[in-house]
């Protein structure tokens, strides 16, 4: 396998045309979850963030990520309505207090994948 270095002129130097390979995942659109834990890794955990990145995991563990926590909120999110009691029939008589309940579960929710899945 032979690889070709290409160069750029940019004042009296040439620099390398480097470049990290495209992955799968770098055409995902990540969510807030998938967002957040790129920036923390960047702010908080450089070196692993420079690892994964330089490996070119940083996509796919941002991906993994990412779909770990959709899967975790939509499952809590049940779990917990189904434990408070939160049906379709109170949302249709009292809609306001379904939504203050459900605000309240999704604070809890997301607490709890920032907690275990984001800020590790």
């Amino acid at each position: 396998m032979s690889y070709e270095i290409t160069y750029r002129k940019v004042g009296n130097f040439y620099i390398p045309n480097l470049a990290f390979p495209k992955s799968k995942y770098s055409d995902y659109k990540l969510s807030k979850y998938g967002r957040m834990r790129a920036r923390y890794l960047k702010e908080h955990k450089k070196a692993e963030y420079t690892i994964l990145l330089i490996g070119g995991k940083l996509d796919e563990h941002l991906y993994n990520t990412d779909i770990e926590c959709k899967k975790r909120f939509y499952l809590l999110m049940k779990q917990f309505a189904e434990k408070e009691n939160i049906t379709e029939e109170l949302k249709a008589t009292n809609q306001l207090e379904w939504v203050q309940k459900m605000n309240a579960i999704q604070n809890s929710v997301e607490e709890i994948i920032f907690k275990e899945l984001i800020f590790v």
